[in-house]
C-alpha cells in the first residue's frame, strides 16, 4: 500500500469529492468486508469484562491452576496430566467447546477465549493510539519541513534518515529496554513503566521517518502550486496557508496511512509484549499470551495460535481497508468519476 506523491496539486478536496470518495468505499466490497471484520474484533474486544462474568464465569486474570470445572456433569481438573507415555507434569485443559474454557486454559488455568478478548483491547487501542500519534508527529515534521525547506528541512530530513537506518524493532527494543526498567520523565511527569503510554509512545516514534517522508514529499509539491503561491503573494500569514491550504490536501495522505501505520503498530506490540517489553503484566495482549503458548506449542498449540490468528485477521483487515481508502480517495480518479 502506497500513496501516490506525484498527484498534481490542487486546491483542497471539496465536499462532494469526499462525498464520491465514501460513495465509491462504500461499493467495494471486500474494504466493506474488512471493515466489518474490524467492527466485530472491537466489539467483541469491547465486550470483554461482560463475556469473562456473564458467559464464561471466570476472572481472566486470576490463576486457577487447582481449580476444575463441571463438563457434561463431570468435574474436570483444569490442569491435567500430560499424555506422555509416563503422563509427568501437568498440562492445562485444551478446548472444552463449552462457555466456560471455550478455547481451553494457559499454563495458569486461565480462559483463553477471556483473555484473548481482554489482549485484544490493549493490542487494539495501543495499535490505534500510536497510529494517530505518529501521525500527528509526522504532520508537523513532514510540513515543517517540505514547506519552510533550507536549514529546517535539511536538520529534520538527517535526523529522520539516522532513525531510518535503524531497523524498526532493533530501535523499538531499545528504547523499551531503557524505559521498561525506570519508566519515562517526560519533564515534570513520569510514566511508570507499567504505564500502556510507554508503548504507544515508542511505537509512535520509530514509525514517523516512514510517515513523514511521504508527508514533506507531498508538501513540497504543494509548495509550488498556484493557489499557494497567489495567497503567499496577497499577504495571507503562513499559519493560514499551512492550515487552510496546505494541511486539507495533506489530509489525504495522512488518511491512507493511517490503516497501514495501525497494522504496522500491532506487529509491533505483539513482538514487544512477546519479548516482555511492551504490555506488562497482569495486562495482557495478544503478544503476551503468544509468549504465555510458547512453551506449550507441542501440547495445547491453540494458546499461541488464537492470538497469532488475530493479530493475523486484523492485520489484513486494515490492509484491505487501506488499499480500499486508497483507490477511493486517489483525486484524479475522483475526479473523473465524478464527471
Amino acid at each position: 500500500m502506497t500513496t501516490d506523491l506525484h498527484t498534481p496539486a490542487s486546491p483542497a478536496p471539496s465536499v462532494s469529492l469526499w462525498r464520491q470518495a465514501a460513495r465509491t468505499l462504500l461499493a467495494d466490497k471486500g474494504s466493506m468486508t474488512a471493515l466489518a471484520v474490524l467492527c466485530i474484533m472491537v466489539l467483541a474486544c469491547l465486550l470483554a469484562p461482560l463475556y469473562a462474568h456473564y458467559v464464561a464465569h471466570t476472572d481472566a486474570f486470576a490463576s486457577n491452576v487447582a481449580g476444575s470445572i463441571v463438563l457434561n456433569g463431570h468435574e474436570v481438573d483444569i490442569m491435567q496430566p500430560n499424555d506422555n507415555p509416563l503422563h509427568l507434569g501437568l498440562s492445562p485443559i485444551g478446548p472444552t467447546g463449552h462457555t466456560a474454557y471455550l478455547l481451553g486454559a494457559d499454563s495458569q488455568g486461565r480462559d483463553i477465549a477471556a483473555r484473548l478478548l481482554y489482549g485484544g483491547r490493549n493490542s487494539l487501542m495501543i495499535s490505534a493510539c500510536a497510529a494517530v500519534l505518529c501521525l500527528f508527529l509526522s504532520t508537523l515534521v513532514g510540513i515543517t519541513a517540505g514547506y519552510f525547506g533550507g536549514i529546517t528541512d535539511s536538520i529534520l530530513s538527517r535526523l529522520m534518515d539516522i532513525m531510518w537506518a535503524v531497523p524498526v524493532y532493533l530501535f523499538a527494543i531499545s528504547l523499551s529496554i531503557i524505559t521498561v526498567r525506570h519508566g519515562l520523565q517526560i519533564g515534570p511527569f513520569t510514566i511508570e513503566a507499567d504505564n500502556l503510554l510507554i508503548p504507544i509512545i515508542i511505537i509512535a516514534l520509530v514509525y514517523v521517518p516512514y510517515a513523514a517522508r511521504p508527508v514533506r514529499g507531498r508538501v513540497m509539491v504543494l509548495r509550488q502550486a498556484e493557489f499557494v503561491t497567489a495567497a503567499r503573494c496577497l499577504g495571507v500569514p503562513q499559519w493560514r496557508v499551512l492550515l487552510f491550504d496546505i494541511l486539507p490536501n495533506v489530509l489525504i495522505t495522512l488518511v491512507v496511512l493511517g490503516p497501514l501505520l495501525m497494522a504496522l503498530s500491532l506487529l509491533a506490540e505483539s513482538a514487544l509484549s512477546f519479548l516482555s517489553l511492551g504490555v506488562q503484566a497482569p495486562a495482557a495482549s495478544w503478544g503476551t499470551m503468544i509468549q504465555d503458548g510458547e512453551g506449550l506449542i507441542y501440547s495445547r498449540p491453540v494458546v499461541a495460535i488464537a492470538p497469532g490468528l488475530a493479530i493475523v485477521f486484523v492485520v489484513l483487515a486494515l490492509n484491505i481497508l487501506g488499499d480500499g481508502l486508497r483507490d477511493a480517495l486517489d483525486i484524479r480518479n475522483a475526479t473523473r468519476r465524478s464527471r
